[in-house]
């Protein structure tokens, strides 16, 4: 039975608050959902011990040994700044390329059939040209991530450019918009669903590509410790740096991706 509080609020049997039950159920089914996946892997790893599936337990051991002696947060940061990079690249030029064929069908039926190419070429082909080309250098890494993300980025931003509504660019013309004002108020929050779109798909795909790129080439980074750790047939280290760079990427998407979606749309109405 739903009752009234006394300064005004609605409060359920059991004196919480509906909004503040509503608002925490989906972080408390997320902590149960791991904390049972946690459970079956103890559970698991019990019935078959081996050094090849670790428990939980030694896992976070060797987490906290690297937490420790700083190597864990010196090739998280060396990993997170490639993928910072090759995002910011791959985006800018994504969206420019994408919106640009969008709008201009001449070009697009010219240079189609160049994004269908780079989109079918492998990842591993990509990396493999730019170390040998450009050196088993920081650049060469960097640009061959953005190049495996850069086709898909057009791919959607040109579908987003196709989409626009020419009633709005008339009115723009009406009241006589200037280029920013028209790319602020009347392109840009168009094309917000399919930036939200391509920036969540990058971001997922950018860091994987990242871990090739270091286990191929450089000398640190997450993606070197875990091919270390491989040599070494060390699975509680491989799970450790995996784990840790897994949740270092969903705090990002919690705290700063969901957020700024939220903030762009927050023009639209929203569902009751």
């Amino acid at each position: 039975m739903i009752g009234q509080s006394a300064n005004g609020g609605v409060q359920g049997k059991s004196g919480v608050k509906p909004g503040l039950a509503v608002s925490t159920a989906p972080a408390l089914t997320v902590a149960a959902s791991l904390l049972g996946l946690g459970l079956l892997w103890a559970l698991a790893a019990s019935a078959w011990p081996s050094r090849a599936f670790p428990t939980p337990g030694a896992v976070w051991r060797v987490l906290v040994d690297e937490a420790a002696n700083g190597d864990l947060f010196y090739h998280l940061g060396a990993t997170l700044g490639r993928v910072a990079a090759a995002y910011i690249i791959a985006m800018a030029i994504g969206s420019v390329l994408g919106v640009f064929l969008g709008l201009h069908r001449r070009a697009d039926r010219f240079f189609n059939p160049w994004v269908v190419l780079f989109l079918n070429i492998p990842a591993l082909v990509i990396i493999v040209l730019a170390y040998i080309w450009f050196g088993l250098n920081e650049a060469a890494a960097i640009g061959a991530v953005a190049m495996n993300k850069i086709p898909n980025v057009i791919v959607t931003m040109r579908e987003g450019a196709r989409a626009l509504d020419p009633a709005y660019a008339e009115m723009a013309t009406v009241y006589r918009f200037g280029l920013f004002d028209r790319i602020r108020h009347i392109v840009l929050p168009q094309l917000q669903p399919y930036l939200a779109a391509t920036s969540r798909s990058g971001i997922a795909l950018i860091w994987k590509i990242v871990l090739v790129v270091e286990l191929l080439g450089r000398s640190n980074g997450v993606g070197f410790q875990i091919y270390l750790y491989f040599q070494l047939f060390d699975v509680a280290g491989i799970l450790a740096y995996t784990l840790a760079f897994v949740a270092v990427m969903l705090v990002i998407e919690l705290l700063l991706v969901q957020p700024l979606e939220r903030h762009a749309t927050r023009w639209r109405r929203r569902l009751a």
